[in-house]
């Protein structure tokens, strides 16, 4: 009842205390400053006359992030701990534990250890769910728990966490830990190289560089550039990045704002390492944002084959203002636009449905590549050429999202033991053992069609149709209900492909699962394909 009261009064008048930082500051000034008066007055009597103790800085803080969900999900507050997370990100250094862990209401969960850092030095695995940190219990702990795992070099931390229903105690000592962007390459072949881009921080541009020389040094005469997972970055390392492959003074992106000094192009500024080399470059649904430009462009370009799934539409731009008491505010700035002039912006924030959901773009504009060839915009980077195990449905992504996937493979990592990646095999029946574990999980997946008969047999229509049509729109529900199962088999390549990906990491580490790519992963077998057949790679970007 609290909050809700804190939403209603609070929300609708801090809302336009932002937008002092808009264009519209001069010619609304009289109504900007009016709505600040407004609330600096009802803040001070809230806190001042509310039946219980309020805490300032969470009504502000709730206030803030509540009112920059209308916008869009990249517009963020960030107190003083994110715009140092922040930093880190784009940094590619921080001081921690080696580990991806994400936080629950009452718990902890190792999603992935480091290999040879700190977690994995101490014995965490992904799956194990840490309770406690010192001497604090996580679900006592109202912030964010992960903070606690955080400080200097050197500096120790005693961990209580639950594995497979045991609790077990361990000290981790916390060291520098380096995040690379790219964390892997090697060659394929005899002539192709394979190179991994994981993220854009700031090591993007000369991590890739070093790679592709050093690949070539080996005798590479192709390359493939993997960013399948590359949620983006920054986006002067896109443009870098992009420069690696293409020649001095072309335009790479254009960014357009309402707010003129945000209004720019950005060509490349270097000669390039290679400019000649066929070039593959993979996506899938997870590549957004920087991924986006470096793939877009260089598919506006004709200077590479794009292969994979579409990729995630993210064509928004963001910059960190800074606000007093070393907080800032990640704006949406702007939108940018591909070598062509095209902007792949999946989601359409500014304009919902009835439900206060962004809508999806369904109509496409065409636009030329350099050579002539038909790409669009409005949804993402589609390729050239695409991979059926890549694509992305929605039962993959809710399996995905509630952890039934993560949760299968710690399941799968305990019962089966293995020395050498050359004796993993997912089988057909280690697939109807997941089938099983779905079945048997409480995973709920409601599609569209099941959320419309629900709503629309309300009691009211209920008494007008009568029991015996009740009891067919229940019949019918059912019967959808198992049909989900038959979908797991629809979608067979996709979840086994997200299932090994899961399960190898448990045992050999993100290296091992880029080793095991290289003799299994379906894109990589057809990019591989596609760069030995001259004449076809150049088919397809004529």
């Amino acid at each position: 009842m609290k909050m809700s009261i804190k939403k209603k009064v609070l929300i609708p008048i801090l809302a336009l205390v932002f937008l002092v930082v808009g264009s519209s500051y001069k010619s609304d000034f009289f109504e900007i400053a009016k709505q600040i008066e407004i609330f600096t007055t009802l803040f001070k009597e809230l806190n001042m006359n509310y039946v219980d103790e309020t805490n300032p800085a969470e009504l502000m803080d709730n206030a803030i992030k509540n009112m920059l969900e209308g916008l869009d999900p990249y517009t963020k507050f960030l107190n003083e701990q994110d715009v140092e997370a922040y930093k880190i990100n784009n940094a590619g250094e921080y001081s921690g534990i080696g580990a991806v862990v994400r936080s629950y209401k009452d718990k902890l969960v190792v999603i992935e250890p480091y290999k040879n850092y700190p977690a994995d030095k101490a014995g965490l695995k992904a799956g194990d769910e840490i309770i406690k940190i010192g001497d604090i219990g996580i679900s006592e702990f109202k912030d964010d728990g992960s903070e606690l795992l955080k400080g200097a070099n050197n500096t120790s931390v005693e961990v209580t966490y639950k594995r497979q229903g045991q609790i077990n105690t361990t000290t981790i000592v916390r060291e520098a830990i380096e995040v690379d962007a790219v964390p892997y390459y090697k060659m394929v072949d005899a002539k192709t190289g394979y190179i991994v881009l994981a993220k854009f921080n700031q090591k993007a541009s000369e991590q890739t560089k070093e790679a592709l020389i050093n690949l070539k040094n080996e005798g590479a005469e192709k390359i493939i550039l993997d960013l399948r997972g590359n949620p983006g970055g920054l986006l002067s390392e896109a443009i870098n990045v992009t420069n690696i492959f293409i020649p001095k003074g072309e335009l790479v992106v254009t960014t357009k704002s309402k707010v003129k000094k945000f209004n720019r192009e950005y060509h490349t500024k270097n000669q390039p390492v290679d400019e000649n080399i066929p070039l593959v470059v993979l996506v899938n649904g997870r590549s957004a944002s920087a991924s986006e430009i470096v793939s877009g462009s260089l598919q506006d370009l004709d200077r590479a084959v794009i292969m994979g799934a579409r990729s995630f539409g993210k064509g928004l731009v963001q910059r960190p203002l800074k606000l007093t008491y070393g907080t800032q505010l990640k704006v949406t700035i702007s939108r940018y636009y591909t070598a062509s002039g095209r902007c792949i912006q999946s989601l359409d924030y500014w304009n919902r449905d009835e439900n206060g959901k962004a809508v999806k773009n369904s109509k496409f504009t065409d636009f030329k590549t350099r050579n002539g060839r038909k790409v669009q915009d409005g949804g993402g980077v589609l390729p050239d050429i695409e991979i059926s195990a890549l694509r992305t449905n929605a039962m993959t992504r809710g399996l995905l999202d509630s952890n039934v996937i993560f949760d299968f493979a710690t399941q799968y990592y305990y019962q089966n033991k293995l020395n050498a990646l050359s004796e993993f095999n997912f089988t057909d029946n280690n697939f109807e053992a997941f089938k099983t574990y779905v079945n048997q999980s409480s995973f709920s997946f409601e599609t569209k069609t099941e959320k419309a008969l629900k709503e629309a047999m309300t009691p009211e229509e209920k008494t007008i149709y009568g029991a015996e049509v009740e009891e067919g729109f229940k019949n019918l529900l059912v019967q959808i209900n198992k049909s989900k199962l038959t979908a797991l088999d629809k979608y067979k390549n996709e979840l086994q492909k997200n299932l090994e990906d899961e399960i190898i990491k448990r045992y050999f580490y993100r290296e091992g699962l880029y080793d095991y790519y290289l003799g299994h992963d379906d894109a990589i077998l057809a990019a591989t394909a596609l760069l030995a057949d001259t004449s076809k790679y150049k088919d397809v970007l004529r």
